[in-house]
Order: C-alpha cells, then structure tokens, then sequence
C-alpha cells in the first residue's frame, strides 16, 4: 500500500470510532469528504475496527513512511485496536489498556510522597485546625468573583499570547475563544476548529482560583494545546503528514500533549510564575499571593498520581466508589464535592483511563525537558514537543529525531 492510501486508510479508522463514541475523535483538520464518507456508512462493528487497525499496524513498515512518522502511525495503530477490542466488549486489565493506550506503563505512587507533600502545603499554610480544612479557607479566598471570570481569562490569554509570540512564531490569523459552560467532568477544554482557531470552554460548575487560572490558560490555549495545534498544523501538516490532521482520544498524542500542556505555564513564564501573575490580577485590583502560590503549587504537585492511584483503585482493584473518593479526599485534600467530580470523570467509560495522561505526560516530558539547563537548550527542547510527532517511548529512550518528510 502507497504511503499517501495508507495514510488515508488509517483516518477512515480514526474517524469511524466517532461514530462508535460521539468525542472519541478530538479533532479532525483534514479532507471534510473523507468525515462525509464515515457519517453515510453504515455504524461499524467495532471488532472490525480492532482488526483494521492490527491489519494496517503490520501493513505500516513497507508502507514507505519515514521512521517518525512510522513509529507515530504504529503506537496510535496499536491504542486504537485496543479501543476497538474494548469497545466490542473485550476484558483487557487496566494498567494493560493504559499501556496501549499511551505507549506507558503505570504503576501505584508512593503515599510517603503524598505525607511529604502534605507537610510542606502544612509549611506554607500554618494554622490550627486539619490542614484540609486550611486548604478549603485559602480556596475560598482564591476564588475569582463570577462577574470577574471573563475580565481574567482576557487579561492572562492576552499577556500569555504575547509572551508565546516572543518566542514561537504563530500564523497571524489564529484566534481563540473562550466560552463559559456547565455540567461537564473537566475543568477546561480546549476545541481545535482547525484554520488555527480554537474555541475554549471552562466549567463553569467548578469555582476559578487565581492560583490556577494562568495554568489553565496556559494548558488550553498559550502555549499548550491550540499552540500545539496551530504549529503543527503549519509545520507537519503543511509538510503532507496529513495523520497529523486527526487527533483521537486515548492516545499517545495525548499523553504528549496534556503533558506539553501542564508544563506549558513554567515553560513560557518561569519558575516565577506566580509572580508574574500577581502583577496581572494587580492591573486588575485583585490581590493575590504570587509567592505563596508558587510555593503551594510545588508542593501539591507531589500529589500528581493521586489521581492515577484512585483510577488504578477503581478499575484495577474493584474498589467501592466510596471507598475511592474517601482516597482522593484524603491526599488531595479535597472536599467531597470535588472528589465526587474527579470520580465521574475516572468512572466515564471514554475517559476512565485518561487521566494517566496528565499524570505520565507530566513526568515523562518533564524529566526530558530538564535534562537541559533553564534558557535556550530548554527553550528548544519544548519547541520540538510543539512541532514534532514525538511518542512517549522515544523520550523514555532518549532518542529524538528532527522533522523530516516522507
């Protein structure tokens, strides 16, 4: 098979598990006859799914495809028979569907880290009465008014496109919007309409903290997913890697990009973060503690595999889901509210096992990108997660490859 049908065979695959799971496909960029061509067929049997995507991923090594974009075709080939056999009813075990999901293998965190986190949120937050307690008081006090939400969101889109534009070139026609939203288990949410335009929903059912909203800004759109987008839209896309044109749920691509994302805000700001953004809330007339937060934030963020540990709880070990959110209120201190919406969102069948993206995708390219020093070396290092078609295995074994055709 030429590379160019190949190609074509493997987004007839991605774009018919939408019809399966109406959201499985993200996004799709590509040739609106080939979508038209999946909607007036007939439903397809997701056992044949399964099977087309064995049949192309052994097809894939004299498909005529560069190594790159052989090695990104053959783990997203391998995450998509698995979802087929999922969803034609098959039993494979969690941390087994996660592997072929997102090209890594989990395994539970380590609660003497979640103390350790605790006790240094207990250093920045001193003060009687349970430190979850405290933690509920500061949240409170972070909150952004409603009437202000909007106004915020502007402010930090804004600032944050600018400083992306210092550094990443963007096409000058992109454009995002934000919109507000309710009854959704997520707290953003980032919709490439393709054409570098983005539309952003935040939910609306959760309470906006000022500690967290340049994060989320920076996560969904400057410089994490419609950044992502935009750039590869315009580099690999432009360049005939028409795969790139579709963006499927469960994954690597998105164990790349939530992990991008989440360090998206460091990334372009810096270590001095918070900061930077007290400057903002300031020109606002709001006041937040940019000092606090950044010390907050880096000892929460050794809580990161709560989250995974009460999806492996779940799904793994059949535990109840009382018995679940009572872990996830316990070392993520949040309160039942929250933790009863984190656990719709682990108990959702499409996204159950989606949030070892955040979780892995952090890790992994964290560690990559620190394995070079703070400046231009790191600089690059985060472009090329913006504008090549990187796995997680090819970080895992230190290899890379720059961006060629084929």
């Amino acid at each position: 098979m030429e590379s160019d049908s190949f190609v074509r065979e493997y987004l007839l695959l991605g774009l018919g598990f939408d019809r399966l799971e109406e959201g499985f496909v993200d996004a799709y960029t590509g040739d609106p006859a080939l979508r038209r061509q999946v909607e007036n067929a007939p439903k397809p049997d997701p056992r044949d799914l399964a099977r087309t995507a064995a049949n192309l991923r052994a097809e894939l090594p004299s498909a005529g495809l560069s190594e790159e974009r052989t090695r990104f075709l053959d783990v997203h080939l391998r995450a998509l028979e698995c979802s087929g056999r999922k969803f034609a009813g098959d039993d494979v075990g969690f941390v087994d569907e996660v592997e072929a999901y997102f090209d890594v293998r989990i395994e539970r965190g380590d609660e003497e880290q979640y103390r350790e986190a605790h006790r240094k949120m207990d250093a920045v937050l001193p003060g009687p009465g349970p430190l979850a307690e405290r933690i509920r008081i500061h949240r409170a006090k972070d909150a952004i008014p409603a009437d202000r939400l909007q106004e915020c969101v502007d402010a930090f889109s804004s600032a944050l496109r600018d400083l992306v534009r210092q550094h990443y070139a963007l096409p000058e026609s992109e454009v995002v919007e934000y919109e507000v939203v309710g009854d959704k288990p997520w707290s953003g949410f980032n919709y490439y309409l393709g054409d570098y335009r983005s539309k952003v929903a935040i939910n609306s059912d959760l309470e906006q903290h000022m500690a967290n909203l340049p994060r989320l800004i920076a996560h969904e759109s400057y410089p994490g997913h419609h950044t992502e987008h935009c750039r590869k839209e315009a580099g690999l896309v432009g360049a005939g890697q028409l795969e790139q044109t579709l963006f499927v749920v469960n994954t690597p691509q998105c164990l790349m990009a939530e992990g991008l994302a989440d360090l998206a805000l460091e990334a372009i700001v810096g270590s001095d973060w918070g900061l930077w953004a007290q400057e903002i809330y300031a020109d606002l007339g709001l006041r937040f503690d940019g000092e606090q937060a950044q010390r907050l934030s880096g000892a929460s963020g050794q809580l990161l595999g709560v989250r995974q540990d009460a999806a492996m709880m779940l799904h793994d070990e059949g535990r109840s889901h009382d018995d679940v959110a009572a872990f996830l209120q316990r070392w993520s201190l949040s309160t039942p509210e929250r933790a009863r919406q984190s656990l719709r969102f682990l108990s959702s069948p499409l996204w159950r096992a989606y949030t070892s993206t955040y979780v892995e995708g952090y890790r992994l390219l964290g560690g990559w990108l620190a394995e070079v020093p703070v400046g231009a070396e790191r600089s690059e290092r985060f472009r090329r997660l913006l504008d090549e078609p990187l796995v997680p295995s090819v970080l895992r074994a230190g290899e890379g490859y720059l961006t060629a055709g084929g």
